[in-house]
């Protein structure tokens, strides 16, 4: 089935770009938009430099603002250079101004500020606004491009400014209104709308008890707030509570996209690197860092081995289980970081969970480390029939997970507590810390016992 409709896919794509090869303006534009927006943009990606640009020719620059918000940043930067500069300044003029101001934010200033110009003033204004807010916030992620009504509208009213601003509003599912001084007083849904008399005054269908987010709010916090209520949008409003603009569910469904990318890749220590377009060279002096860093911890290592020598040296057999102290240790602890680092960031771990949490992730450990413990010394005594070596082995192992998981579990707690990303303590990181631990336990029980080896 789903191969079936693949090939239609197929089919449909090419009949659209042999249009497009034979300048069948009609044709071309019949076909590709009568398709969804997505798929005008999925079909866009498989038309070549040549082809793209018959379609900046043949499409409307409001047709293309469409194709245009819904491709990858760095796609957009190569598409903009292609086009010719007044059409690509009317396309901007289409867009929504949060989508205007997201392109603008990653290319080069200059070229920016001439884009600005270039647009239309008010639609620049709006966009320049945006642009101001510190990033990653409520305000530079918000649209103004909404549709906002009085108090003392009648229904009657807003249904005529519904005919008229709908078309170039981003949402009009919440209609929010303000007082005479711009303020948010209350909000007002489609279906209060469409089952209100036409008499009927916006005061007396809008509900007073309007979410709102504060300009300068964590666009991770913005997303909570939205998952929480089941909002589709939600308003954006200044301290004195005026209403600046509105935040829609589909940016933020892509803003969570981008944290949890990055969560994963501080958590795997490849900050930046998981982009599959990037070269190797790119791909390589992005990891680097964290690589040379882990590198360098990783000879601390090597110094408790050191620092141990003469107990390795005694009793040689020692050696065969280094191995696997420090990968169970490091197992673990990556276990707790991924649950501490995912717990605060969908804001799951509250301060007064946190003594209750760590006794969890202690139990845990031990419980762990207790299973572990039984079932190496059973294989170890079978194998080598020694069974002070098993214990020291089993003991080492019970004590380097039950520690290895408070370790995993509090460190990205103690690095957010310091206003840092808690998901820097990278699994590595853990990993190599925790090997250490487990080392030094581990030595430190055997020379305890060497002299009964």
């Amino acid at each position: 089935m789903h191969r079936l409709q693949d090939q239609k896919k197929e089919r449909f794509k090419n009949r659209i770009i042999n249009r497009l090869d034979q300048k069948d303006l009609k044709t071309f534009r019949s076909l590709y938009l009568s398709l969804h927006s997505q798929d005008q943009v999925d079909i866009f990606y498989a038309f070549n430099e040549e082809q793209r640009k018959l379609a900046y020719y043949y499409l409307s620059s409001k047709e293309m603002a469409i194709i245009f918000t819904g491709l990858e940043i760095e796609d957009q930067e190569k598409i903009y250079r292609e086009m010719d500069i007044n059409y690509s300044t009317e396309m901007f003029n289409e867009m929504f101004t949060d989508d205007v101001a997201m392109f603008l934010t990653e290319i080069d200033p200059e070229q920016a500020e001439e884009i600005l110009s270039l647009m239309e003033p008010n639609r620049s204004r709006k966009v320049k606004r945006l642009m101001s807010y510190a990033d990653e916030t409520a305000g530079s992620i918000m649209t103004t491009d909404l549709i906002y009504i009085s108090l003392t509208d009648t229904v009657a009213e807003v249904h005529e400014k519904l005919r008229d601003k709908a078309v170039s509003a981003e949402i009009v599912y919440y209609l929010y209104v303000i007082d005479e001084e711009q303020k948010l007083v209350g909000v007002v849904s489609l279906r209060d709308l469409i089952t209100a008399a036409l008499t009927d005054t916006v005061e007396s269908i809008m509900s007073t008890k309007v979410i709102s987010v504060p300009e300068d709010m964590d666009q991770e916090d913005v997303g909570k707030i939205i998952k929480k209520y089941d909002f589709l949008a939600v308003p954006v409003v200044s301290r004195q509570n005026h209403l600046l603009g509105i935040i829609t569910v589909d940016d933020i469904m892509d803003i969570l996209e981008e944290e949890t990318t990055e969560d994963f890749e501080d958590i795997s220590a490849a900050s930046g690197s998981t982009d599959i377009d990037l070269t190797g060279i790119e791909t390589a002096k992005k990891r680097a860092p964290w690589i040379v860093t882990l590198t360098f911890l990783g000879l601390l290592t090597g110094g408790v081995i050191g620092y141990f020598e003469e107990t390795l040296e005694s009793v040689v057999l020692l050696s065969v289980f280094i191995p696997m102290i420090m990968d169970s240790a490091g197992n673990v602890g990556t276990q707790s970081l991924t649950v501490a680092v995912r717990g605060l960031a969908l804001g799951n771990i509250k301060r007064d969970g946190f003594i209750r949490l760590i006794k969890r992730e202690l139990t845990a450990g031990f419980y762990l480390g207790l299973i572990s413990m039984i079932a190496i010394i059973i294989l170890i005594s079978i194998i080598y029939q020694n069974w002070l070596l098993a214990v020291i082995v089993g003991v080492s192992l019970l004590c380097t997970l039950t520690i290895s998981t408070v370790v995993g579990f509090v460190i990205p707690l103690v690095i957010n507590k310091l206003n840092f990303d808690p998901a820097i303590a990278s699994g590595p990181f853990i990993t190599t810390v925790n090997d250490i631990v487990g080392l030094i336990i581990y030595f430190s029980i055997a020379t305890a016992l060497m002299a009964f080896l």
